[in-house]
């Protein structure tokens, strides 16, 4: 079976992610709380641009990766293809992103409120994502 994406899906979902990072992430929002919990100065976070090149070639491959795992989900479940993008994404945040960090956090003592702002920033994300992919069908 040949896996059918949508590459403007791919690259929208992927620019989605900078969106809502930037929103989620911004002092007025959780950005103060974010830096106090990881101990970094906004000063010491501008240094270098290499973070957010490596956010967007990981945000890429997790569109793709979404984008493709959407295709196969719908061919088994055949709802709607926004459906089966929305409730995959869903199942790969909780399965493979949230409990990575809940795991990775807990051995590495972060503190449970550092936790649950990521995890629900992935949730976020994800979702948009989703929703990208699944209005833009292959």
């Amino acid at each position: 079976m040949e896996v059918l994406v949508n590459w403007w899906a791919i690259v929208f979902a992927t620019l989605s992610t900078m969106v809502v990072g930037s929103v989620w992430y911004a002092k007025s929002v959780f950005g103060k709380t974010w830096m106090k919990l990881i101990g970094k100065t906004e000063k010491q976070l501008n240094q270098t641009l290499w973070p957010i090149v490596r956010t967007v070639i990981v945000s890429f491959i997790t569109a793709y990766v979404l984008a493709h795992v959407t295709f196969l989900s719908h061919k088994f479940f055949n709802n709607s293809f926004l459906q089966d993008a929305v409730s995959t994404a869903f199942w790969l945040w909780l399965g493979l992103i949230a409990a990575r960090i809940i795991t990775h956090d807990a051995f590495e003592n972060r503190p449970a409120k550092l936790t649950i702002l990521n995890v629900a920033h992935e949730f976020v994300t994800l979702m948009v994502m989703g929703v990208i992919i699944g209005f833009m069908q292959p």
